[in-house]
């Protein structure tokens, strides 16, 4: 499979750049030149296999010229033997709404499950080529503690991990700043996490700085983090599959995990709609409904992996929208720069509504949602993972619907203890990290500062 930039599609690349690099040259995402998409017929000869034989089935088109089918498989099969749940992830049902737990992995979150994947492809690419890489990756709060035990100890590699400082929960920083691995940097920057992003790709466009350390990305623009996260939505379909039709409720800051499910119905899945649901930075959800993609202020809410303003891999779907007009998307991701807004036309936004729904919760909403779910089905949620359930029965839709629970409660104690006084526990061999001694380096938002540790510290 060959890939494009969403900014310059006259020139191709392989899976291994498009990896390795993570964002193109040019400042835009890498998307196929093709997809493929599957007939009902070959859909439903997938239907019968084990997470991991599926995610080897629909990954391996999109990795092909990188590894061979055996040395995917061997990489899947290691990738989630670290996971608590056989299949990796684990559908429950409530009332007519299921809820897909995707947090069984080693640090609790969704991200676990594209992460591992990227860790030992990294290590894979290693062994074949003389090389050391540098990871330098933003998070929010989850992709950090995922990114780092999925590299962590690895030969021939650094990560370097900026957080928001003082903007994610007490156990999302402890699972990050309590790794012992001499390779595993974290730095707390004096900001929101729009800032930590904005910084890596600030360095990203450095090429002198980027090239001299080798730098890496994983943050969710990362193309192998799409197609990982594009197997659980073909994998639930199987479980509930009937002929009524399916909807998946996604909780969503930088767009990714969504797209992941926009891909697997470009594929051929039979999804009828995917619902955006935001906390209160609802940029997104003023997009999918009104149009309007205007960044405001980002504020500081109880689902902390969601205050999020600018959504990276937005750029993606804007690319579709405009008929994949490369010089189109670079003007409107250069307005977007410029002017911190896009303003989608009518004939766009019914094209978005096919595909699209939108939803957004407040801070009292969501802890009501933990609240009346654990009350009535005695499930506690966590505040993201209740977002994407709260947006689902406010938009009230019929059919097979799917929310996509993206961490695991324990997560968040402080906005679970609020709702419904439980103080909900890490599984057992995670809760030493409260009582470890963390390692993290406070740095103000200023580029030149971040370059100089990284160099040191390398």
């Amino acid at each position: 499979m060959r890939y494009i930039s969403t900014r310059n599609n006259s020139v191709e690349y392989n899976f291994e750049q498009v990896f390795i690099k993570g964002l193109a040259d040019d400042g835009g995402l890498f998307v196929p030149k093709e997809v493929k998409k599957y007939s009902t017929l070959e859909i439903k000869t997938l239907s019968n296999l084990s997470y991991q034989n599926l995610a080897k089935e629909i990954i391996y088109p999109f990795v092909g010229d990188f590894m061979t089918a055996d040395e995917l498989s061997d990489v899947v099969e290691k990738s989630y033997s670290v996971f608590r749940k056989a299949n990796a992830v684990n559908l429950i049902k409530v009332d007519d709404t299921k809820i897909l737990e995707l947090f069984h992995g080693p640090t609790l979150a969704f991200k676990d499950i594209a992460m591992q994947l990227l860790g030992n492809f990294y290590e894979y690419y290693l062994k074949k080529n003389s090389k050391k890489i540098n990871v330098v990756v933003a998070t929010s709060g989850d992709t950090g503690a995922a990114a780092i035990d999925a590299i962590k100890g690895k030969k021939n590699m650094n990560i370097f991990v900026l957080h928001p400082n003082e903007k994610v929960s007490i156990v999302q920083r402890k699972l990050m700043s309590t790794v012992k691995e001499e390779n595993v940097f974290n730095i707390a920057i004096e900001g929101n996490f729009d800032d930590c992003q904005n910084l890596v790709k600030l360095m990203f466009a450095d090429k002198e700085f980027s090239n001299s350390i080798n730098m890496s990305g994983v943050n969710s623009i990362n193309w192998a983090r799409i197609i990982a996260q594009s197997v659980y939505y073909f994998y639930s379909y199987f479980k509930v599959q009937d002929n009524r039709p399916l909807n998946f409720s996604v909780p969503t800051g930088n767009f990714g995990d969504v797209y992941a499910g926009y891909l697997s119905k470009k594929m051929g899945l039979p999804i009828n709609k995917l619902v955006v649901a935001t906390n209160q930075n609802d940029i997104l959800h003023r997009t999918i409904s009104k149009g309007n993609y205007k960044a405001e202020k980002v504020k500081e809410t109880n689902s902390p992996s969601m205050d999020i303003q600018i959504a990276s891999n937005f750029e993606r779907l804007i690319y579709d929208l405009n008929e994949c007009d490369d010089k189109e998307t670079k003007k409107i991701m250069n307005g977007i720069k410029e002017n911190g807004k896009y303003i989608i036309s009518k004939e766009k936004m019914e094209r978005i509504d096919k595909d699209f729904l939108s939803a957004s919760m407040s801070e009292k909403e969501v802890l009501d949602t933990i609240k009346e779910v654990h009350i009535k089905y005695g499930i506690i949620l966590d505040p993201h993972s209740a977002i994407g359930f709260g947006a689902l029965k406010k938009i009230d839709l019929d059919g097979n619907n799917i929310v996509l629970a993206t961490a695991h409660p324990c997560k968040f104690p402080d906005a679970i203890n609020k709702s419904i006084r439980v103080k909900p526990n890490l599984p057992d061999e995670l809760k030493y990290v409260m009582d470890e001694k963390e390692n993290y380096d406070i740095i103000s938002n200023n580029l030149n500062k971040i370059q100089q540790y990284i160099k040191e510290k390398i």
